[in-house]
């Protein structure tokens, strides 16, 4: 009996020692250490990190300072060829992307000049595509690469906010985006993440149709601990959220956290790990984030709970969704922890302790839209709304408002659906019908706008049995406008008819009564002519081969959303 228990425990540990040296393994193929480099000469230093909380979606990558300018050499992280270039005015601005031996694909955005040669081929393709903005297959022998060699310098174009290097690193078969910390870099994080606040949600309701319990929380030598120390609630199902950032060593910038983990009693509950993300499911940062609070003037608070309608989420598990069930007058013990990706950990600890209320609440106004339904929306006889199966991630009850707008252009009542506070994670059908009989030529100019406080936005309309029709991403009021208003083309820096022969370039501006430019075309002499507009701002062509010394003639040509064009033709010399 003895040998035999002898034998069992060591194939348990023979077991087990196999098991680990598997996951290490596997954990070392998807996460090579030592395989890419800091693509910057500088040392590597973080202003934002992978999972980062931004608007509406999670950051995917790493932010790389550089010092406060643009320029640096920016390096090939480890050996490859140029696969894809994406130039846009928003978004990645200018960027390459390298994929690489292993089955990875490093991505390198918000760039200024690429390498020469790559230079003078995307400008070819712009040229060919008569378009600045572009998104390039390139064929896999035509830039093969270094690791190490210069293939551009650093910027601040797209949606940058200041320079910087955002790089990122792909699963090139899936071009599901893991997480740059995980491989190793350079990077001294000695540091443990902050724990600010802790938020307490009763679960028996919306999270949407409720005003969290801010508690307070202190950092003692044994770490964080809640103030009170014993939370009191009246509900006998709640659920936790933290207010948690990260920064590294020397840096003092604040950035994501890597782990949120949740205990009761000692046990884990769930956590959430930032390690895989794709960019189609970035957008569910608002079911992973308390979006009523943040878009009401709150503070970013990361739930510890799984709302239902979060498909392929970065939570994992243990015991159930992170709703914990209370027992009445029994103080139980919570832990949270939050760690980095290097694993320094912060802990907070208190208890949470129900007790009834007497109090009996008024129960919310408005119909009930559920998760994974398709909800067809009791709007008015002149609205109606759907949302489909993946809208929602949590049960609400949205409220349909119907008034009177007396503003000239506006040819609908306005019709408000829901609340701004309410995230939707795929778009939802408005249809709407006007209150006025328009020709099929006035049909054509006309616009749904959304507008929530100073937000607005338009779609163009389809027009669907008398409806107009369009997608929208969030609540708010709607209404049709007709626009019959035409672009309007703002030189600057030059006027018809001057002599350009010492500028260096050619500069203009498109505006729009309802900021919605479609289309902005420029030629010279008949021929397309490319002109720059990093970040939607000001159109630039500077003087090059396109426009040799002599006479000229520029058409600029613009288009805003509801089809009003608007075409200026220009004399210069150059």
């Amino acid at each position: 009996m003895r040998i035999f228990l002898l034998m069992r425990v060591f194939f348990l540990f023979v077991f087990l020692k196999v098991s680990v040296s598997i996951a290490q393994n596997h954990s070392q193929q998807r996460y090579p250490h030592g395989y890419f480099i800091n693509p910057l000469a500088i040392p590597a230093s973080l202003a934002g990190n992978f999972g980062e909380l931004r608007p509406n979606h999670y950051h995917m990558g790493l932010d790389f300072k550089t010092n406060r300018v643009e320029n640096l050499p920016v390096r090939a992280a480890a050996g490859g060829y140029v696969a894809r270039i994406k130039i846009e005015p928003f978004g990645f601005g200018r960027a390459i992307y390298i994929n690489h031996p292993n089955g990875l694909t490093t991505v390198y955005a918000h760039l200024n000049a690429f390498f020469p040669k790559l230079e003078a081929y995307v400008k070819e393709q712009q040229y060919q595509q008569q378009s600045w903005s572009v998104y390039l297959d390139v064929p896999r022998d035509l830039f093969p690469v270094k690791q190490g060699e210069i293939i551009a310098h650093s910027g601040n174009t797209g949606g940058s906010q200041g320079p910087h290097l955002h790089f990122e690193i792909r699963n090139t078969s899936t071009d599901t985006n893991l997480n740059p910390m995980l491989f190793g870099f350079p990077i001294k994080d000695n540091v443990p993440p902050v724990i600010q606040r802790l938020a307490v949600y009763d679960r028996n309701k919306s999270t949407y149709e409720q005003t969290p319990r801010m508690v307070a929380v202190k950092k003692t030598a044994n770490g964080y601990v809640s103030e009170p120390t014993v939370i009191t609630v009246s509900s006998d199902k709640v659920s936790f959220a933290v207010g948690s950032y990260d920064s590294q060593s020397a840096s003092p910038n604040h950035n994501g956290i890597f782990q949120g983990i949740l205990y009761d009693n000692g046990s884990e509950v769930i956590r959430f790990t930032m390690d895989t993300i794709s960019y189609d499911a970035t957008r569910y940062l608002n079911a992973h984030i308390d979006y009523k609070t943040k878009v009401n003037g709150g503070p970013y608070l990361q739930h510890l709970s799984e709302l239902p309608g979060y498909v392929n989420s970065i939570y994992h598990r243990r015991q159930g969704n992170g709703v914990i069930t209370l027992s009445e007058d029994k103080a139980q013990p919570i832990r949270i922890e939050t760690k980095d990706a290097a694993g320094n950990t912060a802990q907070l600890n208190f208890k949470v302790q129900y007790k009834p209320s007497p109090i009996k609440q008024r129960p919310a106004s408005g119909k009930m839209y559920y998760p994974f339904m398709i909800n067809i929306g009791e709007g008015s006889e002149d609205c109606e709304f759907f949302i489909g199966e993946k809208g929602l991630y949590d049960s609400v009850r949205i409220v349909y408002r119907k008034t009177a707008s007396s503003l000239p252009n506006v040819v609908s009542a306005v019709h408000t659906i829901g609340e701004p506070y309410i995230p939707l994670q795929e778009g939802m059908v408005v249809r709407i019908k006007p209150n006025r009989v328009l020709t099929p030529e006035k049909m054509k100019n006309v616009l749904i706008q959304r507008f929530a406080g100073t937000k607005k936005e338009v779609k163009r309309a389809e027009w669907q049995n008398g409806w107009a029709v369009a997608k929208f991403n969030s609540f708010g009021s709607y209404q049709l406008v007709l626009d019959e208003t035409a672009p309007e083309i703002v030189l600057i820096g030059f006027k018809n008819g001057q002599d350009m022969r010492k500028a260096t370039r050619l500069m203009f501006t498109v505006k729009d009564n309802m900021e919605s430019i479609k289309m902005v075309r420029a030629e010279l002499d008949g021929k397309w002519l490319c002109f720059t507009n990093d970040k939607g701002r000001n159109f630039i062509y500077r003087f090059d081969e396109k426009c040799p010394p002599g006479q000229h003639r520029l058409k600029i040509t613009a288009e805003d959303e509801a089809g009003n064009v608007e075409t200026q033709e220009y004399s210069f010399t150059r």
